[in-house]
């Protein structure tokens, strides 16, 4: 729609004046007293006389009474009496000329049936969501469609369809608030001229084929192990390094070398085990391996 009509809704306990609409709405479908003609009259004088002659037993037929959450539309001659609808309260009909319609103001929900659809990158997947919507005008939600709940309800199926078919799988999933938003805009603007306000709109569950689910947990499950190979690779790099920096601390003092080898003495002898140990100084490793140096050397000179 190229313009968005003005909407009068009404707060529970307020009448719906529809007396003060502009006649140029093209949705306010509405006529007057003025047209029922002079046939019509008559037929409304003999009504009023009718009242009065089975008077008081006529007012079980006359006397309407409309609930907070409701308004109700009354046609005399099937033609819409002016000032808009009535209620909620008491309020007075014609028996046999005068037809009363009632109109429920509250919230209104109902779920949207699965809907299998082709997204644009060729998936095929199942989608069912839920709608609340409500009427802000009980006249053209009466004149202007036959039941609105249904024709919202087949509209916000085909909305569904149209608007998922432009996304692919990976928004799908995650982009759920988005498609709402803009499902529900659509819904919006669709339903305007049958008086009807769509509040919301959510996906319930988005279900995905067998083969496609086995397919996404293969390739997750390959993920997770490729992170978890990239992880260990670099905690060995880390550790490696730290080695390097563990040893050229001891190089540099030899000192350290003695004290983390008394440090794991104590580590050792701290747990309950028949392990035996026998310290042998570096520095007769040391040694030993002079004289074997020596030892060597003079048998080449020989």
């Amino acid at each position: 729609m190229a313009s968005k009509q003005e909407r009068y809704t009404t707060a529970p306990g307020q009448e719906l004046n529809t007396s003060t609409v502009p006649r140029n709405n093209q949705y306010d479908i509405r006529n007057s007293d003025e047209g029922l003609g002079t046939c019509g009259w008559i037929l409304v004088v003999l009504s009023y006389i009718l009242c009065a002659l089975t008077f008081p037993f006529s007012l079980c037929v006359t006397v309407k009474v409309v609930q907070e959450y409701e308004r109700a539309v009354i046609m005399r001659l099937g033609r819409i009496l002016s000032g808009g609808a009535k209620g909620p309260g008491l309020f007075f009909v014609l028996p046999c000329v005068d037809s009363i319609i009632k109109v429920d103001l509250r919230t209104i929900t109902f779920d949207v049936p699965p809907q299998e659809i082709l997204t644009r990158d060729s998936v095929t997947v199942s989608v069912d969501a839920v709608v609340y919507f409500r009427i802000f005008n009980p006249i053209i939600s009466v004149t202007n469609v036959e039941n609105s709940r249904y024709s919202t309800q087949l509209l916000a199926a085909t909305t569904l369809r149209n608007i998922l078919g432009t996304k692919t799988l990976q928004e799908i999933l995650s982009d759920r608030e988005n498609i709402s938003h803009s499902m529900q805009v659509h819904l919006d603007e669709g339903t305007d001229p049958w008086g009807v306000k769509v509040e919301r709109v959510e996906i319930k569950d988005v279900r995905l084929p067998v083969s496609m689910q086995r397919s996404m947990a293969a390739e997750a499950e390959a993920a997770r192990e490729a992170r978890a190979k990239i992880i260990a690779a670099e905690g060995e790099q880390k550790a490696s390094r730290a080695l390097k920096e563990a040893a050229d601390v001891i190089h540099e003092s030899p000192i350290a070398l003695q004290l983390r080898y008394l440090q794991t003495l104590t580590h050792i002898s701290a747990e309950k085990n028949s392990t035996i140990v026998f310290p042998i100084p570096v520095e007769l490793l040391k040694l030993m391996k002079s004289r074997g140096d020596r030892g060597s050397s003079s048998t080449t000179g020989f």
